[in-house]
């Protein structure tokens, strides 16, 4: 079969290569998987440069997130098991974990509404409580993370501020349904949310950027507000002033979403029940910008490294060269 691999860590359109080599072997626990659709997220883009928290051996294959086949013919939401992931024509991973395909959801769709969707139903109903009729601030809101929060906020009922960068970016958010939308490269942020919110600020902040964004959150999080510290993307991870929290009264609050999957499973179970629901009755579907075929996914995953896409790209190995859409 085909699958990229990493045999030295670096820039993701160099380190990945495209070889021929047998289909893994599932070990305990474990079944083989045909992948249908592959997602790329940021953590791919980590991992081929050695630094994500994960550090598989050498050589990997990068990929935490499809929508698989199984061999009785089942349609899957996996997390292939490393160093046997996604970006290949088959993958493993454990069977205890799968779960199944919606109905509502084509294949690409189906392996994106995983781990951003899960990472933002915990960060805003089981970490930071969000209540309809509240404002939800969200960074990176068209990307991949960000534009799942923002759907989920809305269908939670709040009302969504959406900060990006670049008027391509903008439009995205405001088709996604965005309230309000902030340019990051055209306006000044903590005005533009101070503005919006009539002064108060927002009562919930998802941040996966870290940075200058957190530095922000704490000059625009409302009384009793709650930041939601989902990742830095902007490879800068703040420190924050535990001062600063008290005298304003609002909470930091961190999320690793894949230690429910250890720590209680059932709960991640649950959210996909949740978003299966949601996505039966069109409250939310994820943003598939590109589909690529297998032979495409180094410079897709380049290109999510960089920071210049929306939404989710998607490999798709049965697609032909020049087929993408």
């Amino acid at each position: 079969m085909q699958a990229w691999q990493v045999h030295q860590n670096g820039e993701p359109a160099e380190a990945m290569r495209l070889v021929e080599v047998d289909r893994p072997t599932p070990g305990d626990g474990q079944v083989l998987l045909k992948v249908r659709a592959a997602n790329i997220n940021f953590p791919d883009a980590l991992m081929c440069r050695g630094q994500y928290q994960v550090r598989p051996p050498l050589p990997f294959t990068p990929g935490v997130e499809i929508c698989g086949e199984t061999e009785d013919g089942r349609r899957v939401i996996a997390n292939p098991a490393l160093p046997h992931g996604g970006f290949a024509e088959y993958a493993v991973a454990d069977a205890a974990a799968l779960l199944p395909a919606p109905d509502a959801l084509d294949d690409a769709e189906a392996a994106a509404l995983h781990i951003g969707y899960q990472t933002g139903w915990f960060g805003l109903h089981r970490r930071a409580r969000l209540e309809a009729g509240e404002t939800l601030l969200v960074y990176a809101a068209a990307g991949g993370v960000g534009s799942a929060a923002v759907q989920l906020g809305k269908a939670a009922g709040a009302r969504v501020i959406g900060v990006v960068g670049g008027a391509d970016k903008a439009a995205v958010a405001r088709e996604l349904g965005c309230d309000v939308v902030v340019d990051r490269r055209s306006e000044d942020v903590i005005g533009a949310v101070k503005e919006a919110t009539g002064g108060r600020g927002a009562d919930v902040i998802y941040d996966p950027v870290g940075g200058e964004a957190y530095t922000q959150s704490t000059k625009v999080v409302a009384f009793e507000g709650r930041i939601v510290v989902v990742g830095f993307a902007s490879g800068s991870i703040p420190s924050p002033a535990l001062n600063h929290a008290l005298v304003k009264n609002y909470g930091v609050l961190g999320l690793h979403w894949g230690l429910y999957n250890t720590k209680n499973p059932k709960l991640v179970l649950h959210c996909h029940e949740q978003l299966t629901e949601l996505a039966a009755r069109g409250a939310i579907k994820p943003l598939v910008s590109e589909r690529v075929p297998l032979s495409e996914a180094a410079a897709a995953v380049q290109r999510v490294a960089d920071g210049v896409t929306t939404g989710r790209i998607a490999v798709v190995p049965t697609l032909q060269n020049g087929a993408a859409a």
